[in-house]
């Protein structure tokens, strides 16, 4: 079980884009390098040059204790600072050289107590001049200050500045390296919603590695596959209803030649006539996808209006409208009200004779939010997605007959437009028909100077 909690978390925040992996795992190996290169550079090269300058401070000290360094005058100490940069110093001449500024050093101390056989306490300053301060088993009242020429703080800027610009080098290279790979991925990715919105974009250009190559090419071959099979349907689709159109005419041409006491046999035949020329209607739009349509700048609360001033004419339906301001955006206009006169009839059919119409802005003002609320009995949770599938009706849960793609076409043109569809058995009762679309806001056009 812990396995299985630990690879969960890892599952969790490890990146899931192609970027952030690969970034991740030249960020791991280029860690792993800089910790060896360290951990290398301090065992064959620090950690030597540390036992060796350990090795000399030990040596220096026997030599001039072999002689009795208290017994040297001042002339003789000055001479041997002047040669060799060493200064014996008691405790308040060694505070006011600055032995307060040079911090313990534990492995220092140990390897020369070692050494010398008996404990030695090491300090060290760091700065422009690198001291060594010595507190002697000989003489644990004294002082010793070593100078250290050519070591100091800057002398590790060049092992720094090595190991910052190698990271930054690799992970620059591993950027460019994984934003070529992910360019075509990117532009493969939005031509395929593209294609899954029914809209067919030119032939990728084929770019990148072989394997991507082959996925672009792949990838052309059938939007123009699925593009040449959407023309044949609509072909076949339009012939279709051309050819059941025919032989309706002639019935309906036939039943007008009945005699008066079998009208209501004709008018039976024509109401029939009407339901089969609507239901072919119906195949051809969906078939057709609406995409024809060029896109223009409206006020969908404009157009809602419009469709329920027209829906004013019967005078048993009743429309509350509950509209908030909204932007012009840019949508198929035609499309758009097909969407939301199909949602109102059904409203009006399936649910109650009085419904409610509202739209607002979501998705933080990017998206625009319309929905029509009828008062009936609802739809069962189980079968609200297979309304939107084609040929599928809603007849057990809300009692209709139809051709069943009233729906599957709204949906398919939602999607068209980048939207998508929410039906909801609302909590007080009735259904909540909604759908959203992104807003595409008009670029104001740029004035014209005098």
């Amino acid at each position: 079980m812990a396995k299985l909690g630990l690879k969960s978390f890892f599952v969790k925040i490890s990146p899931s884009s192609t970027f952030g992996q690969t970034a991740l795992l030249i960020g791991a190996l280029l860690f792993i390098n800089q910790l060896v290169s360290y951990l290398s550079v301090t065992h064959y090269f620090i950690g030597p040059s540390y036992q060796q300058i350990n090795k000399l401070i030990s040596n220096q000290l026997n030599t001039f204790f072999l002689h009795d360094i208290k017994s040297l005058s001042p002339e003789q100490r000055q001479t041997l600072q002047k040669t060799t940069g060493i200064r014996f110093h008691d405790e308040v001449s060694a505070m006011h050289a600055g032995l307060n500024n040079a911090a313990y050093f534990d492995f220092m101390s140990e390897q020369i107590s070692l050494q010398l056989g008996k404990y030695t306490e090491i300090r060290v300053k760091t700065g422009e001049d690198y001291v060594i301060w010595i507190r002697p088993p000989q003489s644990p009242d004294m002082w010793v200050s070593i100078p250290l020429e050519g070591i100091n703080e800057q002398s590790l800027s060049p092992l720094t500045m090595y190991f910052v610009v190698i990271g930054v080098l690799s992970v620059t290279g591993g950027w460019l390296f994984v934003r070529r790979l992910n360019r075509p991925l990117q532009a493969l990715q939005k031509a395929a919603r593209q294609v899954g919105k029914g809209n067919f974009p030119e032939a990728l250009p084929l770019d990148g590695s072989s394997e991507i190559i082959a996925v672009t090419e792949a990838f052309n071959k059938m939007s123009q596959d699925i593009k040449q099979l959407q023309n044949d349907r609509i072909i076949m689709t339009a012939g279709i209803s051309h050819d059941l159109r025919t032989p309706l005419t002639r019935i309906r041409l036939a039943s007008e030649m009945l005699p008066e006491e079998q009208d209501w046999v004709k008018d039976g035949i024509a109401h029939d006539i009407e339901d089969l020329n609507a239901i072919i209607d119906q195949f051809i739009d969906y078939a057709r996808q609406d995409q024809q349509e060029e896109m223009s700048f409206f006020d969908i609360n404009s157009l809602i209006e419009e469709l329920v001033e027209a829906h004013s004419v019967d005078t048993s339906h009743t429309i509350d409208l509950n509209l908030h301001k909204l932007p012009r955006t840019r949508l198929r206009k035609v499309g758009i009200k097909r969407v939301i006169e199909n949602l109102i009839s059904n409203a009006f059919r399936y649910g109650s004779d009085k419904i409610v119409v509202t739209t607002q802005l979501t998705d933080k003002n990017k998206s625009i939010y319309c929905s029509i609320r009828d008062f009936g009995k609802g739809v069962d949770e189980a079968k609200i997605n297979n309304l939107f599938n084609p040929f599928v009706q809603g007849d057990h849960a809300r009692g209709s007959s139809g051709s069943g793609l009233g729906l599957a076409i709204v949906k398919r043109i939602v999607e068209s437009h980048g939207g998508r569809m929410a039906f909801t058995n609302h909590p007080d009762g009735g259904l909540n028909a909604a759908f959203v679309v992104p807003i595409h806001y008009q670029t104001p056009a740029p004035s014209k100077s005098a």
